[in-house]
C-alpha cells in the first residue's frame, strides 16, 4: 500500500511537468541508525551507572555519618564523681594517714621510742595512741566498706544503660563509645577494690603494730620494775604498841 501511494506521487509529480533534475528523494540509512541507536543505549548506560555510583556514594556517606554519630549517653561525670568521693574519704584517714611522711613520722612517735627510761604516765599515753590509732583505722575501713557497697546500685544502673547502648548503637563509633565507658566503669571498681584493701590493710597493721608495742611496752615497764631495790623485811609496830 505505502509502495503504491509513493508511485502515485510520483506519478503526479510527472504530470505536472515537474522536472526529474529537482526531485527531492528521502534516502534512508539504515546503519546509520543503527549506529545512532547504539550510541544512544551507550549513553543511556553510561548515565545509568553514574546514577547508580551516585546511589552508592551517598548511602556511603549515609553509613559513615551513622558510624562517625557520638553515643547520646556518658557516665563520666558519675565514674568522676564517685572517684572523687572516695578519693575524699581516703583523705578524711584518722591520725595516720595514708602519706609516707605521716607514716614515718607518727609511727616512731608511738610505736617505736619506747624505753625503759619511760614514766608511766609516758607509757600510758603512747598506749592510748596506739589503741585510738588501731580504732580509728578500723573505722576508716567500715566507712569506705559502707561507700563500696553503696556504689553498687549505681554501678548496676550505669551497666544496664551503657549494654543497651551498646545493642541499639547505629554505628562502629557508638558501640566503641559504650565499650569504652563499660571498661571506665570497671576500671572505677577496680579503684574501690584497691582502696578497701588499702584501709583493710592499714587497719591490721595498725593492730598488728599495737599488739607489738605492747610487748615492747611490758618488757619497758618490767625492765623499769627490776631496777628498784630488792625488798627487805622490817620491824613494824602496829597501833602504836612497842612490838612486845
Amino acid at each position: 500500500m505505502r509502495s503504491l501511494s509513493l508511485l502515485c506521487g510520483v506519478a503526479a509529480l510527472l504530470s505536472i511537468g515537474v522536472s526529474p533534475a529537482h526531485a527531492q528523494w528521502a534516502v534512508y540509512d539504515g546503519a546509520n541508525h543503527v549506529q545512532n541507536v547504539l550510541i544512544a543505549a551507550r549513553t543511556l548506560q553510561q548515565i545509568d551507572n553514574q546514577i547508580t555510583s551516585l546511589a552508592n556514594q551517598a548511602q556511603m556517606l549515609v553509613n559513615q555519618g551513622r558510624n562517625l554519630a557520638s553515643l547520646p549517653l556518658s557516665t563520666l561525670g558519675t565514674l568522676q564523681s564517685t572517684i572523687s568521693q572516695t578519693t575524699a574519704l581516703l583523705a578524711q584517714a584518722q591520725n595516720i594517714a595514708y602519706s609516707v611522711q605521716s607514716v614515718e613520722q607518727q609511727y616512731q612517735q608511738a610505736y617505736t621510742s619506747i624505753s625503759s627510761g619511760m614514766s608511766d604516765s609516758a607509757l600510758f599515753s603512747q598506749a592510748q595512741t596506739r589503741w585510738q590509732n588501731s580504732v580509728g583505722g578500723f573505722e576508716d575501713a567500715l566507712k569506705l566498706q559502707a561507700r563500696v557497697v553503696g556504689n553498687i546500685p549505681s554501678d548496676s544502673s550505669a551497666m544496664t544503660q551503657l549494654v543497651s547502648a551498646s545493642q541499639t548503637s547505629t554505628g562502629a563509633l557508638q558501640a566503641a563509645q559504650a565499650g569504652n565507658q563499660l571498661l571506665a566503669l570497671q576500671s572505677r571498681q577496680l579503684s574501690d577494690i584497691q582502696a578497701e584493701l588499702a584501709a583493710n590493710g592499714r587497719a591490721t597493721a595498725l593492730q598488728q603494730a599495737r599488739d607489738a608495742a605492747a610487748e615492747a611496752e611490758s618488757d619497758a615497764q618490767y625492765q623499769h620494775f627490776s631496777q628498784h631495790d630488792a625488798y627487805v623485811p622490817g620491824t613494824v609496830s602496829m597501833f602504836g604498841g612497842n612490838g612486845n
